[in-house]
């Protein structure tokens, strides 16, 4: 008592006092500046709740069994969310683009709507039947036009079929025939040349028509001329239906609103047939699902990047953009080249960011590698813990003294008022996601699904700072596990096959009810194809493939997409492709390094040289294998489930070498056959 009184009230040096006095400063604008915690939507320690069959919703339906098939009474469709985001934005801003070096130019809410009204009059000028049986293909990269192009086709009760700029002549000839499509929007004479070659050999036989929306020379449009196609300007058609202009003719929620072609890895592409109901039913499961915490307003903006022909784009489009459209937001599309995204980013200054989980692995590595000196990489790190520890207390924000200090480089790096990020398509690792959830200072909410459920079924709930799992279901839907016996996987341990049902849940695959019949059962139930299991909190954990598993030699099944992902948690390691089949009783796997890593772990051996050289040293092979192992070993993996022996590649595996899908899945038998001769010399060499 008496130590305490002389520290009180015994003079203090000079210094002394200022420091006190900068310790209160700084501690009561802490406490000033300190947001109150994100509302937690559920009971984080119960997130769902078990009903019939074993089958599982989440706990934000609580006393409520019916699955939501949409927010507002008025916006049941597509085409009503958009004209309830019109009328909330009292016509405001509504799709940005830009020129190289200029300001953001936007296009308001009733300018897209009467151009799709003027685009899909002068289509139905033009002997289009505003109906189901309609499909108008889009190929088409990331602009404002793609939207106008789709919301045409909803204006009038079509339906929109996305066209990969990555497919291949063969596919998209498969398309156009499945599909019967006559009519095809394409943003530039490119695109158009590659559909007029395989008209020109006799196939695409029901194409007729060829909507340009860059301008394009009239050589063109006699080669189209004499194999039957006409080319036309999309400002023409627009021009033509403005003169005739017709009523809309609104869908219904249970008509068919896109046709989405999975490119898959093998076969040709299936089309999914997603409703009106499956896309705004998603959408309104997402706003459900953060509606606590996140209020999408007139004021967000979000950026359009990841591709439209994609469903995860779509689904952020739809389910998060269509989410901003509804709410009269804005979305702004980049420039069209990915390196220039950061520019468009620090233009747009977006508040609503899509992502996937490569995107965050480059900024994590940005990060990192900024950090040279131990002194930076401690200090880095005490700063990571110091954000994350208010994570995990619910603590959301981008203004303590850590991010002033440290993280507002990479903040301003994403124009600086990013409040909300999802990612999906391909898992996260959790230490990345924990390091930016701290960095960012901003909500990020995981999403798991695939196409055939509207690309969503799970979503993260505000509030749960932890990572490694999906989420629970959306309110749009319900989830179950069934067994999968030569896995071992039984869902009376809550593992086993992730099965969907719900408002989200697709129609089946067009003209194809064989591939219908394997994806969804008599019940209804989606089969998903990917392993999942129940944690105790009652969130989902995706833990294996159940596709693309096959058995070694001595009968031990192995699913390579598991071993890969933790094998890419290797510092030098960019990408894996992990080999084996039923005539080894071994795995192999080909291994391209990161050109950014590679150099410097090169120098830590002795080693130097340009990335080709560094591939074919085998002293860096020996510790790259061995680097993979050791995170093995931590992983858990068995003995069986680690390569024996690696072949370094010194380029990248991308989806225009055609190695990835557009959804950035290895596309294995392409590896396979490429990486053949290689392949079989490390098993001969063992």
């Amino acid at each position: 008592m008496e130590f305490l009184f002389q520290l009180l009230f015994s003079p203090l040096p000079t210094p002394a006092i200022i420091s006190l006095f900068a310790l209160a400063a700084a501690t009561l604008f802490y406490l000033n500046t300190r947001p109150s915690p994100v509302r937690n939507p559920a009971d984080l320690k119960r997130q769902t709740l078990g009903i019939k069959d074993g089958a599982r919703k989440t706990a934000l339906l609580e006393g409520n069994n019916n699955l939501i098939s949409y927010c507002y009474e008025e916006a049941k469709t597509i085409y009503e969310v958009f004209q309830r985001g019109l009328k909330v934005s009292g016509n405001g801003p509504c799709l940005g683009y830009r020129k190289p070096g200029r300001p953001y130019q936007w296009l308001k809410y009733k300018q897209v709507s009467d151009r799709a009204e003027h685009l899909g009059s002068g289509l139905l000028h033009r002997g289009l039947k505003p109906n189901q049986d309609t499909f108008i293909g889009i190929f088409a990269q990331n602009r404002p036009e793609w939207i106008i192009g789709e919301l045409a086709c909803y204006t009038y009760s079509m339906v929109a079929v996305p066209l990969y700029d990555t497919l291949g002549p063969e596919a998209l000839v498969f398309i156009i025939d499945r599909a019967e499509i006559s009519t095809v929007l394409c943003d530039n004479q490119k695109k158009a040349e590659t559909l007029l070659q395989n008209r020109e050999k006799g196939q695409s036989a029901a194409l007729k028509t060829i909507i340009i929306m860059d301008p394009f020379n009239s050589e063109l449009v006699e080669r189209g001329t004499k194999c039957g196609v006409d080319i036309v300007s999309l400002q023409d058609v627009e021009a033509l239906g403005k003169s005739n202009l017709q009523k809309p003719i609104p869908p219904r929620p249970e008509d068919l609103s896109i046709v989405c072609f999975t490119s898959g890895t093998t076969g040709d592409p299936k089309g999914a047939m997603l409703t009106h109901e499956n896309v705004v039913s998603d959408a309104a499961g997402v706003i459900k699902s953060f509606e606590s915490s996140v209020v999408p307003n007139t004021q967000d903006v979000s950026i359009s990047f990841l591709p439209l022909a994609h469903m995860f784009e779509r689904v952020v489009q739809v389910r998060i953009h269509k989410v901003m459209y509804g709410a009269g937001a804005r979305v702004g599309f980049f420039q069209g080249d990915i390196r220039l995204l950061p520019d468009d980013m620090k233009t747009l200054q977006p508040t609503i960011f899509p992502v996937v989980p490569r995107l965050l692995n480059r900024v994590y590595d940005k990060v990192q590698s900024g950090a040279k000196s131990p002194f930076k990489k401690w200090l880095l790190n005490f700063a990571v813990d110091r954000k994350y520890s208010e994570v995990k207390e619910g603590i959301i924000r981008n203004n303590s003294i850590w991010d002033k200090l440290i993280f507002h480089k990479v903040q301003e790096s994403l124009g600086g008022r990013v409040r909300v990020m999802v990612t999906g398509a391909a898992p996260i690792s959790p230490s990345v996601l924990n390091f930016l959830r701290a960095a960012l200072g901003c909500q990020i909410f995981e999403a798991y699904g695939q196409t055939e459920c509207t690309a969503g079924c799970t979503f993260t709930m505000p509030g749960d700072a932890t990572s490694g799992h999906v989420g629970t279901p959306l309110p749009c839907n319900i989830v179950k596990l069934v067994d999968v016996e030569e896995m071992n996987y039984f869902a009376s341990n809550g593992e086993g096959e992730v099965c969907i049902k719900g408002r989200n849940v697709f129609k089946g695959y067009l003209k194809d009810p064989e591939k219908t019949a394997e994806a969804l059962d008599k019940d209804g139930w989606l089969h998903t194809g990917d392993i999942g299991k129940w944690l105790p909190s009652g969130v989902l954990k995706i833990i294996d493939r159940k596709k693309n598993i096959f058995k070694l030699a001595q009968g031990e099944y192995i699913a390579p997409e598991k071993i890969e992902n933790v094998y890419v948690r290797s510092g030098p390691v960019a990408q894996v492709f992990v080999h084996g089949d039923s005539l080894q009783s071994c795995l192999v796997a080909i291994v391209v390094p990161d050109p950014e890593v590679l150099p410097g772990f090169a120098k830590s051996l002795g080693c130097q040289g340009s990335i080709e050289d560094l591939c074919k040293n085998t002293e860096i092979k020996k510790a790259i294998l061995s680097d993979m192992i050791k995170l093995g070993k931590e992983a858990g993996l068995k003995s069986f489930e680690q390569v024996k022996d690696v072949y370094l590649h010194p380029e990248q595996f991308t989806i225009e070498n055609g190695l990835l899908t557009p959804t950035l899945k290895a596309k294995r038998a392409e590896l396979k056959a490429l990486f053949q001769s290689q392949i079989d010399k490390l098993y001969a060499n063992m």
